[in-house]
């Protein structure tokens, strides 16, 4: 998190806050488990906890991606590793996610969706940086990406560091445009801070004081993915390595594996027609407005099924005027043929 002059750094108070920090869930929590969890975080269950199931867990190579699974004593995948990734998916204790301002929509998910602090490579499971993450965070019910990124939903609450910057809390899309209709787009997540920002390729960027607590679609995943889970970001989509900053920047740039690639003639690209390939945490990108060209003009991340079974995301989206899960302006499904399942082109696995 970052001071007010030069580079970010995180403050001592403000790291404490982030790691007892929790998401906006739903209540539907146990009464034996409710005193040992952050505030406002929702668990059913506590299916998936270490030395919880009997015999040996082994690990297993798969394909289309490149992987490694870690299996529990009775078979079930209980982690997954992608080469090339730095994000892992792990079996925790159930939650539930809820935006019942905006959708009926609701996400029961024991995924918990981790960064790890190198890229995974078949054997990595034997290094020691490994073993040392996998123990802390294998059960841990610390903040993950999913729990940052319903932190910004409408009616999320609103969280500060020890300087007064708010780093959670409900995020607007932009400022109205004079039409009174559209939009501004280009709001990053030091927009939404309100803070200066130096990247790592020296590049300092000033926030726009009228997009204050605004992230587009790309800047809110540059917001829970980056300044959140401290992926590394890049300054544009051109200088120096991590998360680009546009939607087409993310699809087409170097960082991570792509899970679903961009197929069929350009600028419109296909639908792809086999979505299971998907994990929870993956980006997503769509095509929307042919005004630009054969790039990618939305990004979300994908959380998995929803109660009724559709492949639901969350985005941050122009006529929702924020992050979100509902309906407004489509619903939020990959599967079927609603307007952003029409529109959807490729996934990518940082």
């Amino acid at each position: 998190m970052p001071k007010r002059k030069g580079r970010p750094v995180v403050h001592t108070v403000t790291v404490l806050a982030l790691l007892a920090g929790s998401a906006y869930f739903t209540y539907e929590l146990r009464h034996d488990a409710k005193a040992k969890l952050p505030a406002g975080q929702s668990v059913t269950e506590n299916l998936h906890t270490s030395g919880g199931a009997p015999g040996k867990e082994t690990w297993e190579r798969l394909n289309n991606p490149a992987r490694s699974v870690l299996r529990d004593g009775k078979g079930a995948v209980i982690a997954t590793f992608t080469d090339g990734a730095r994000t892992a998916t792990l079996k925790g204790p159930t939650r539930t996610f809820s935006e019942p301002v905006n959708t009926t929509t609701k996400v029961v998910t024991d995924d918990w969706v981790r960064l790890m602090p190198e890229t995974w490579t078949k054997g990595s499971e034997k290094q020691q940086w490994f073993k040392d993450w996998f123990k802390q965070y294998y059960g841990s019910q610390e903040d993950d990406v999913f729990a940052f990124a319903f932190q910004y939903i409408q009616g999320a609450p609103v969280k500060k560091d020890d300087q007064g910057i708010q780093y959670e809390g409900h995020a607007t899309y932009g400022p109205l445009k004079s039409d009174g209709v559209d939009r501004y787009e280009q709001t990053d997540f030091y927009d939404y801070l309100g803070i200066p920002y130096t990247f790592r390729d020296g590049v300092t960027v000033y926030p726009q004081k009228d997009r204050l607590r605004a992230v587009d679609c790309s800047g809110y995943l540059r917001l829970v993915y980056g300044y959140r889970a401290r992926f590394p970001l890049m300054s544009d989509n051109i200088h120096g390595d991590g998360l680009p900053r546009t939607a087409d920047g993310m699809a087409r740039g170097k960082e991570g594996v792509d899970i679903i690639k961009l197929r069929g003639p350009s600028p419109w690209y296909v639908q792809p027609q086999n979505i299971d390939v998907l994990q929870p945490g993956d980006l997503l990108f769509f095509k929307m407005d042919h005004r630009t060209g054969n790039h990618m003009d939305h990004s979300a991340i994908y959380l998995g099924p929803d109660t009724e079974g559709h492949k639901v995301f969350i985005s941050s989206r122009k006529e929702q005027n924020g992050p979100t899960i509902g309906d407004q302006g489509g619903v939020s499904r990959l599967d079927g043929n609603g307007f952003y399942a029409k529109l959807f082109r490729s996934a990518k696995r940082l």
